[in-house]
């Protein structure tokens, strides 16, 4: 994607106040793109699917006033390059570490929804001491509970049907019906979990289905999932998290990220955002900025 179009990386980001940025680091074997902007101690924000860096576009400027904000497109996601491995969230996890030193940082404080949720999670569980504070947006790492999902869900069944989960699976098939058609895939997901339709723009969604239109980046995409069973082997060896963590959810999940938290970090706290599902952040931006600054510093 051009970086001169109106969906380009460096209009996306010099459109936000707070002196934002698009950059690009060689880290890890993997070319990571970045924004960055504002001053203070590193916040680094990992985004989730189908989503982009631009998923934090609403909590950037804010934060920026305090914290160093760097949203990253994960390994596969948006500007970053797409290698045919190195999906499973431990090697991910090494992507944003390498970043981290590549920035100068020995410490930073990480944020992450979605699949963006599992790397941070394992950023902070593989490297402790370059951990300050972790949170974790409507997603907890990946553990044995995923097989329990029903491909064919019971109508008294609680929550939505994740077949996603199940067709990203599916070798070679996505990217031959999706590509040049991902924006229908991003508005059944927008659809499925949003409150406000209107929270997330028509050209919110165009940056987004642009992002992963590509054959390329399906096949991309696709491998967070297909990484699943790699990643709930390597959780069976963590211990607990030993730095703060904070986790934000809304309803039933808030319940459940309530009970199964706690369990895995030594000291957690849970909070509840309220009038949204999924994409909170872009949803309640308010809610979000509060919780973090309240629990960031």
């Amino acid at each position: 994607m051009s970086t001169n179009t109106p969906f380009g990386d460096q209009k996306l980001a010099a459109s936000l106040d707070g002196d934002f940025t698009s950059e690009y680091a060689d880290v890890n074997g993997v070319r990571l793109h970045y924004v960055a902007g504002g001053q203070g101690e590193p916040l680094v924000l990992l985004p989730g699917w189908p989503e982009t860096w631009w998923e934090y576009r609403k909590i950037m400027p804010s934060l920026a006033e305090r914290f160093r904000v760097i949203a990253v497109d994960i390994r596969g996601m948006g500007g970053s390059s797409k290698p045919a491995s190195g999906y499973d969230k431990k090697s991910m996890a090494g992507d944003i570490h390498a970043l981290a030193v590549h920035l100068g940082y020995q410490r930073i404080n990480i944020a992450g929804h979605g699949i963006g949720s599992m790397v941070a999670m394992s950023y902070a569980l593989n490297y402790p001491s370059a951990t300050a504070k972790l949170a974790m947006l409507n997603t907890t790492h990946i553990d044995e509970n995923y097989h329990e999902f029903r491909i064919m869900p019971r109508p008294t069944d609680p929550g939505p049907h994740r077949w996603w989960l199940a067709f990203n699976l599916v070798p070679d098939f996505p990217e031959k019906i999706l590509a040049g058609r991902y924006r229908h895939m991003v508005d059944y997901m927008f659809g499925l979990s949003l409150v406000n339709p209107d929270a997330i723009t028509s050209r919110d969604r165009d940056v987004y289905a642009r992002a992963y239109d590509s054959p390329e980046a399906i096949r991309a995409s696709q491998a967070w999932f297909q990484a699943y069973q790699q990643d709930i082997d390597d959780f069976r060896g963590y211990g607990k998290v030993g730095v703060p963590v904070l986790g934000l959810a809304y309803g039933g999940f808030f319940e459940y990220m309530q009970k199964v938290l706690p369990t895995q970090g030594t000291d957690v706290r849970v909070a509840e955002i309220k009038d949204t599902r999924n994409y909170l952040v872009e949803e309640q931006p308010e809610a979000v900025i509060a919780e973090f600054i309240e629990f960031f510093g």
